[in-house]
């Protein structure tokens, strides 16, 4: 599996992309059978120093490696000794991570493992890690997951461990489902460092005239559950390309030319359309976040929302589907939640299967807060500030330090 991930580049050019993802389908469920037949030695705290090897794509640009840096943090206030392992087979985007060189290892030398990476890449993250890295070691994952139902084919996993953490109820309440191993929530500390001084509008070619609002998704993960399109939907029943005082900022990772031209095509005759494209440092993020007036998000379904979490802790209104795990941290008083009804996938979207359900927000209702934003200043100033301080204390390190503290030195204990 290491020499087919080193091949990639080369392979994508000489092979068309849907035989490469049969071949890599194969590939994987050969190893998901031999995981379904493999007897790991079991927990052994005298095998290892006890401490925690934190496994997962410490340098990627993605929500997941954000996620993965949130987590670090927590676990670096629990008086624990710890390590990063940096796990990133398939990430493109990558960021500098000089500020945790210290506490980088190349090899497992504690305990306790927790795996921070999808249920989707465990298979070829088994396969590159070897059964070794699990024997003799209290192995936790730490898992998300968008849909209420979660897939059968990862079932066979939950073999290699010992119990199972995710960052909200949404999720352990479908992994639940599948498990009699405990499955345990463990939110996120949200941290949003953002400088909008150095990065303000005009480092982002952004105007200061303007009321802006701001989407960002990636075009090479699933779009369709991001729904970019109904952001589009709902900014152009909003407003008028008549409507100079407004804007759009689309952060858009992997975005090709044409790409770009699609929603320039989708947007005809708005003028005020700004495109990032570049891949940014995370307080680079934070702060085109910070300088965005309102943050909008009309996905079909989250395992956490953490943008929306980000967005909510630098003052920035949010516009967001009202369902799946962000509404454990979001409510009508404090963002504008947009109703739904349920919609049935009538096909597949890897990892997403036909006959699952996920939301369909609704656009009028989406487009009529964005509208009202833009033009109450006083109902922009209540969502503003009562956001901003039910976020702090719902995410903050003080609500979850405690909730990963006390289960580690459990574990050390051997409760």
């Amino acid at each position: 599996m290491e020499y087919v991930n080193r091949m990639k580049p080369v392979l994508k050019k000489l092979i068309p992309a849907p035989a490469l993802r049969m071949a890599k389908q194969s590939v994987l469920k050969k190893i998901t059978a031999q995981i379904e037949q493999v007897q790991t030695e079991p927990y052994n705290s005298a095998a290892y120093p006890y401490g925690v090897n934190l496994i997962g794509p410490l340098d990627s640009a993605t929500g997941l490696g954000q996620s993965f840096r949130l987590l670090e943090r927590v676990v670096g206030q629990c008086g624990v000794p710890y390590l990063i392992y940096n796990y990133a087979q398939n990430t493109r985007n990558k960021i500098q991570i000089t500020d945790y060189e210290s506490r980088v290892a190349d090899s497992l030398r504690y305990s306790v493992n927790i795996w921070h990476v999808n249920p989707s890449d465990f298979a070829e993250m088994y396969a590159c890690m070897g059964k070794e890295s699990f024997d003799r070691r209290y192995n936790i994952a730490y898992w998300l997951w968008e849909l209420e139902e979660f897939p059968d084919e990862w079932v066979p996993y939950i073999r290699l461990l010992d119990e199972i953490w995710t960052p909200s109820e949404f999720i352990s309440e479908s992994i639940r489902r599948k498990t009699d191993k405990p499955v345990r929530t463990v939110p996120y500390c949200v941290t949003a460092q953002a400088d909008t001084k150095r990065y303000d509008r005009q480092y982002f070619g952004l105007p200061e005239d303007k009321f802006l609002f701001l989407m960002m998704y990636d075009t090479q993960s699933i779009q369709e559950r991001k729904n970019p399109e109904g952001i589009l939907q709902a900014y152009r029943q909003a407003f008028s390309p008549s409507d100079t005082n407004v804007g759009l900022v689309i952060k858009v990772n992997s975005a090709s030319d044409q790409d770009l031209e699609l929603l320039r095509d989708k947007m005809k005759g708005y003028p005020n359309l700004y495109f990032i494209r570049r891949n940014l440092e995370r307080i680079e993020v934070n702060s085109l976040i910070a300088d965005a007036d309102v943050f909008v998000s009309l996905h079909r379904a989250e395992g956490f929302g953490l943008v929306l979490a980000e967005a909510m802790l630098n003052h920035v209104p949010t516009v967001a589907t009202d369902w799946s795990a962000n509404t454990e941290f979001m409510n009508r008083d404090v963002a504008c939640m947009v109703s739904c009804r349920m919609k049935t996938l009538e096909r597949d979207y890897f990892p997403y299967r036909k006959g699952n359900r996920w939301a369909d927000p609704d656009i009028s209702e989406a487009a009529g807060y964005m509208k009202r934003l833009a033009n109450e200043q006083e109902y922009y100033h209540q969502i503003e500030s009562a956001a901003y301080e039910h976020i702090h204390q719902k995410l903050g390190m003080d609500g979850v330090r405690p909730i990963v503290e006390k289960r580690l030195w459990e574990i050390k204990d051997g409760k």
